[in-house]
């Protein structure tokens, strides 16, 4: 009997420590989400507005410093390019040399340009704050990885995520801890599991189709919460039928 009773304040003691876990995790989410709308997705915004005002520097202007709050050509040499398709694998990546800069520019596709380019070849790149935004040879122009881009929905989305998982987690985690051995449909193997995938469903299910299809921020922020509210009444209504 003793040994039960160890056993069970064991278990329940356990218990208590995930829940205090959970709280401590779903706090850090919490933070993550505060972060992402008033650092991440405002400086993300903010960056891409500067680069479609940004003006072509002065022809007749020297350079002093690499970093310019203007767009800037210069001429390069293609060193070699790497254009490797292999799902999640892939690589798209060409190195450049010039007087002022040698390294390497990631792209996010093979084409139109990189997979024309050749050892030898010359192409010109634009420079803005520091970063190679784009490349041209000709008439034909690819961007790289490092140019800002109006995709602010896909961070918004991950913003609400991180939010929506934070209400599960705190509820979760604190009735684990004042009630470890009657949490009931709080339970993560009844509702927290299926709240957890659920709010990752919805922030990858609606956070990319709405940066394919340019959808406002605001749009899938809305969506998610609703899905979210909606799980959790259907957990309650179970919860009330038990």
């Amino acid at each position: 009997m003793t040994g039960q009773r160890e056993m069970t304040a064991f278990r329940a003691a356990v218990t208590r420590l995930l829940g205090l876990v959970m709280i401590t995790v779903s706090l850090a989410l919490a933070a993550g989400c505060v972060l992402t709308f008033t650092d991440w997705l405002p400086a993300n915004v903010t960056r891409y507005k500067a680069y479609r005002g940004a003006e072509r520097c002065p022809a007749d202007s020297t350079p002093e410093r690499w970093w310019e709050d203007c767009l800037r050509e210069i001429e390069l040499n293609i060193v070699d390019t790497v254009v490797h398709r292999g799902g999640k694998g892939s690589e798209y990546r060409a190195t450049v040399d010039s007087k002022r800069f040698h390294g390497k520019l990631d792209f996010g596709d093979p084409g139109p340009l990189l997979d024309t380019l050749e050892e030898g070849d010359k192409a010109v790149g634009t420079v803005w704050r520091g970063d190679i935004v784009a490349l041209t040879k000709g008439r034909i122009r690819q961007k790289t990885s490092d140019e800002p881009r109006d995709e602010p929905q896909m961070i918004a989305a991950v913003g609400a995520g991180l939010g929506l998982l934070t209400v599960p987690g705190l509820v979760i985690g604190a009735a684990r801890l004042v009630a470890p051995r009657h949490s009931g449909p709080l339970a993560w193997g009844r509702s927290g599991k299926r709240l957890f995938f659920a709010t990752l469903a919805v922030t990858f299910g609606v956070g990319l189709p709405a940066v394919w299809l340019g959808f406002p921020w605001g749009d899938e922020h809305w969506i998610a919460t609703q899905f979210k509210f909606a799980q959790l009444d259907k957990g309650f209504e179970e919860r009330a039928q038990h």
